[in-house]
């Protein structure tokens, strides 16, 4: 099997953390990914902590890539502008390839120009910043990546970690991805978006979470479940619940169900045979018609589609 070639791009003020995860990620995907790192010169990067990074490749790497990784840098290096070299590097990538940017790196695609008219995100807590300087990109801070092909841009740290392991579902499926996530001892698939990670108010002494409960739903999703049914087993009353829900995980709980369920059911159609009514039964949905509705409103596509994309990746 042909191995796609990664390379990310280390620019000064660059993130160790951040930089290191496509190769981390991708590099546990069995042999599936080439990464290689590069700076726009092929010199030694400064990084935010008190240590540099060399790199073994120049922005000539940037013109073999099927996939560039924009890593992110430190807020004050953030410009509304590209610097020359940064624009030189940015124009080897071939047309078509797939760009992710992780964190700030948003803000580089934004400058170039790359993201307007689209969808994107960024790190929630320069959000506003990011609306202020780039008002042709749709910025959407709630959620932990976007995939807005052939760009796809993520928010802060480990959401570096999700969208990396969202590229090898999308490109071989869920067990692969399953696979490196349990090697590299992360969870497969974080629910919710960045609301539950922005600073909210101390909850009071001895407030029950909602976790038990999403537990218990999510092996009854195949049931017709309402808020009531999911408040009653939390033992709260409606509000509350719908409340603190959305405090923990960032969404409602209606769209929370539909999120699991449309996660269940692209499992099912990369795993199983069975037919679409069938996949719709067993997670929840009440026909197949609704399964394609809110499958395409999720991905983009039709089961139908996304049953044949993982067949031909398997």
């Amino acid at each position: 099997m042909r191995r796609e070639r990664v390379v990310v791009l280390a620019l000064d003020g660059v993130y160790p953390f951040e930089l290191g995860i496509p190769s981390r990620i991708l590099g546990a995907a069995d042999d599936r990914y080439e990464v290689l790192t590069c700076s726009v010169d092929g010199r030694p990067v400064r990084t935010n902590a008190d240590f540099g990074v060399t790199v073994e490749h120049g922005p000539e790497a940037l013109a073999t890539a099927g996939t560039v990784v924009i890593a992110p840098v430190a807020p004050s290096r953030l410009a509304d502008e590209v610097s020359a070299d940064v624009l030189a590097a940015l124009a080897l990538i071939r047309p078509g390839t797939r760009i992710v940017s992780i964190c700030t790196g948003a803000f580089v695609l934004a400058a170039a120009g790359l993201l307007d008219g689209r969808r994107a995100t960024t790190h929630w807590q320069v959000a506003d910043r990011f609306r202020r300087m780039f008002p042709r990109v749709d910025l959407d801070p709630d959620v932990l990546f976007v995939d807005d092909h052939p760009f796809l841009t993520s928010a802060g740290a480990a959401s570096g970690v999700d969208i990396c392991l969202h590229l090898v579902r999308k490109d071989h499926g869920s067990r692969l991805a399953n696979s490196v996530a349990r090697r590299c001892v992360v969870p497969p698939f974080r629910d919710g978006g960045q609301a539950q990670y922005i600073e909210q108010p101390v909850p009071e002494q001895g407030a029950a979470s909602t976790a038990g409960t999403r537990a218990w739903a999510l092996e009854r999703l195949d049931e017709p479940l309402t808020l009531a049914d999911l408040s009653g087993h939390a033992r709260m009353s409606q509000r509350t619940f719908a409340r603190r829900f959305h405090d923990e995980v960032g969404l409602s709980p209606g769209r929370w169900l539909i999120q699991q369920r449309v996660v269940r059911a692209r499992h099912l159609l990369e795993s199983s045979d069975l037919t679409v009514d069938q996949i719709a039964g067993r997670v929840g949905f009440a026909t197949g018609a609704s399964l394609r509705q809110h499958l395409n409103a999720a991905i983009g596509v039709s089961p139908q589609a996304y049953r044949r994309t993982f067949q031909t990746a398997r």
